[in-house]
């Protein structure tokens, strides 16, 4: 039960930021926007250093393994997956016209719902390869550091649930379908999370690859999408502050509660 709930609580993140639909009239403020991308890619990156790149390293060398190999074998499987995703699948980044993946009749809002929900793919599976290191035991891994990494990764969803609802009411959706698309892309989280689950705990030695895994997964969100989008044009000061605001979050909450 412990387990599911920390599933769950990115999933509620982005829920609870797709409902800022009913609250926000018009378009969200560009500020706001590039501080809470900034925000977010900071969250992201300390999460993959902390919570999942360093304890590969460590559970590694307790396997007798070189710390250094499943580490850097797994985080760029994690950018090659995520890659292979990005043009494979249909879907549209904010603010662009061109859509991206292999060519698609589906309307831009299906898109627009996509890219997100290739966001949401990666942070799943960090929370859960994290939980399977606390079930599984001996790992190095607390059920309270899974606990922090879902905080912290519920808390940079808030965000992209906004960013993600608010354009499609812009675009003329309802408020009520585009809080549903919103929700939608983030179910992707508890299901992925469940699923790496299931296969660490078939195969504990692959923990340390999948940890890294998904670290690399993040990190291609964060370079490919998320630093871009809060650098680009005006106010790009302001999501270098939402970065640094974000990464020391995460080191903190990580480094003192995990």
């Amino acid at each position: 039960m412990q387990a599911f709930a920390i599933l769950m609580i990115p999933f509620v993140g982005t829920s609870l930021g797709a409902a800022m639909v009913f609250l926000m009239r018009g378009k969200m403020n560009l500020k706001l926007e590039k501080f809470l991308l900034g925000f977010a890619s900071g969250v992201m990156i300390a999460a993959s250093v902390w919570s999942l790149l360093i304890p590969a390293i460590e559970l590694s060398e307790e396997q007798n393994m070189p710390g250094w190999f499943p580490a850097a074998a797994g985080f760029l499987l994690g950018i090659a997956f995520l890659l292979l995703l990005d043009s494979l699948i249909p879907h549209l980044h904010k603010g662009s016209d061109t859509p991206e993946g292999v060519r698609s009749k589906l309307p831009r809002a299906a898109m627009l719902v996509f890219a997100v929900t290739l966001h949401n793919l990666p942070e799943g599976m960090a929370v859960g390869v994290t939980l399977a290191g606390a079930l599984l035991r001996n790992t190095g891994i607390t059920m309270a550091g899974a606990l922090v990494l879902s905080i912290g990764i519920a808390v940079q969803n808030f965000p992209e649930g906004a960013i993600i609802s608010m354009p499609l009411r812009s675009e003329g959706m309802s408020r009520k379908r585009a809080f549903a698309a919103g929700v939608l892309s983030g179910i992707v989280e508890p299901i992925g999370g469940t699923a790496t689950i299931l296969l660490a705990e078939c195969v504990t030695r692959i923990l340390p690859y999948l940890l890294a895994f998904a670290a690399g997964a993040m990190i291609y969100v964060v370079v490919e999408e998320l630093i871009p989008e809060s650098q680009n044009g005006e106010h790009s000061n302001i999501g270098t502050i939402g970065a640094a605001l974000g990464f020391t979050l995460m080191m903190v909450l990580d480094v003192a509660l995990g």
